[in-house]
């Protein structure tokens, strides 16, 4: 079974996502409505869209899924309401604009998914100037977190795996946002509110907080939990939070110190988070107050990344890049995506140009067969063309 399809059913089979999203939509979309199902999956919030009363449901959706999905909406007697779109949100145009958009992009400590430059790009493109949300609001919720299991994943590289010198990775493991299956044993005091993402103005640019997180109990601080609150729709909301016992099955992060810290009950933690959603950048800096001073830890996914002196020069104004070559076959197969020759015909010609590349013709028509999928369009003939337009 495909990997991609039991996530499906792991969405399908947490019952609190989906009655939450179903007395969600049942709530917002009004008979003749038309939907955005953004990310669609499955299908399945178009298709309760499709059940509250919508006139017509665009499902969008850059996956193979949307096959599959094709024929849930079959089997449902959806067929003539629910349309699905294949490709990326913001690269799609739809017929219509819509007055609702739905879509669980949240991720885990609720923006990660791409839900903000999404949601952004549709109400530009996609939706009325009124249209409606769900979810219309999201916010992000911060707590002190003991949990020297997962703290593992950074101690691990001091550990000298097969009696070698790892400590230089370990920087790297600490400004890395993990994500984390919390419990309420793992709260070192208790947790709070941030920042609220409205999805009717909120966009994808830089947005931060600070937050102070008073000390409960004594233990020892391994960073910072996070997780997420959404507003679906007046009085229906939806969390990961793990102090909900209506929660979704979905795990929350963890943002890491550099080094566990003692505290006690009435120390003081001052968290503050920098975000960057489009280009999912993190940073936090964690202050922590106790009666004998004070210790600062600052982070940044930034610092996490994996960079060579190539890519760094890569990326220097100054660069002259070229084209490696299977960059140079690359452009070969787009720039004979013509709409006239054959699939077949330009698997041929891809090989006949760069034999040297590849060892037979089957290589090379998996290779084009990669840039087809990605980036190819069905050929509309003009006559064709002229029909849509007059209709």
């Amino acid at each position: 079974m495909s990997r991609v399809i039991d996530e499906h059913r792991q969405y399908l089979r947490d019952r609190h996502r989906l009655d939450a999203f179903a007395r969600a939509i049942h709530a917002v979309v009004r008979p003749g409505d038309r939907v955005v199902d953004l990310g669609s999956g499955t299908g399945v919030l178009g298709l309760l869209a499709c059940r509250a009363g919508a006139r017509i449901v665009f499902a969008i959706e850059a996956t193979g899924i949307i096959g599959l999905a094709s024929a849930v909406r079959d089997a449902n007697g959806m067929h003539d309401r629910l349309t699905f779109v294949r490709g990326h949100s913001t690269t799609v145009t739809l017929p219509e604009r819509a007055d609702v958009i739905v879509t669980d992009q949240i991720g885990r400590f609720g923006f990660e998914g791409g839900i903000l430059e999404c949601v952004a790009d549709a109400r530009a493109r996609l939706l009325e100037p009124d249209a409606r949300f769900v979810p219309a609001a999201i916010t992000l919720h911060v707590a002190p977190v003991e949990s020297g299991q997962m703290y593992e994943r950074i101690e691990f590289w001091d550990l000298q795996p097969a009696g070698l010198d790892f400590h230089s990775v370990r920087h790297l493991a600490a400004n890395t946002v993990y994500p984390a299956r919390l419990r309420p044993e793992h709260l070192l005091g208790p947790p709070a509110a941030t920042v609220r993402l409205d999805l009717a103005s909120a966009t994808s640019e830089r947005f931060s907080f600070d937050v102070t997180l008073p000390i409960a109990r004594a233990g020892v601080l391994h960073g910072i939990g996070g997780w997420f609150s959404a507003e679906l729709a007046p009085g229906v909301t939806m969390t990961n939070s793990p102090l909900d016992a209506a929660r979704i099955r979905r795990r929350q992060v963890l943002l890491p110190i550099e080094r566990p810290v003692r505290v006690m009950q009435g120390d003081r933690v001052d968290v503050r988070v920098e975000v960057l959603p489009g280009q999912l950048m993190v940073a936090w800096e964690v202050r922590v107050t106790r009666s004998s001073g004070s210790d600062v830890f600052r982070h940044s996914t930034l610092r996490g990344m994996l960079f060579t002196r190539e890519d760094l020069e890569h990326t220097r104004p100054g660069f002259r890049p070229a084209l490696t070559p299977r960059g140079l076959a690359r452009r070969s197969a787009l720039e004979l995506c013509d709409g006239t020759r054959t699939l077949a015909a330009i698997e041929d010609e891809v090989y006949r140009r760069h034999t040297d590349l590849f060892a037979s013709r089957h290589e090379a028509a998996v290779f084009v067969a990669e840039v087809v999928t990605r980036y190819a369009r069905d050929a509309v003939r003009p006559d064709v063309d002229e029909e849509r337009a007059l209709t």
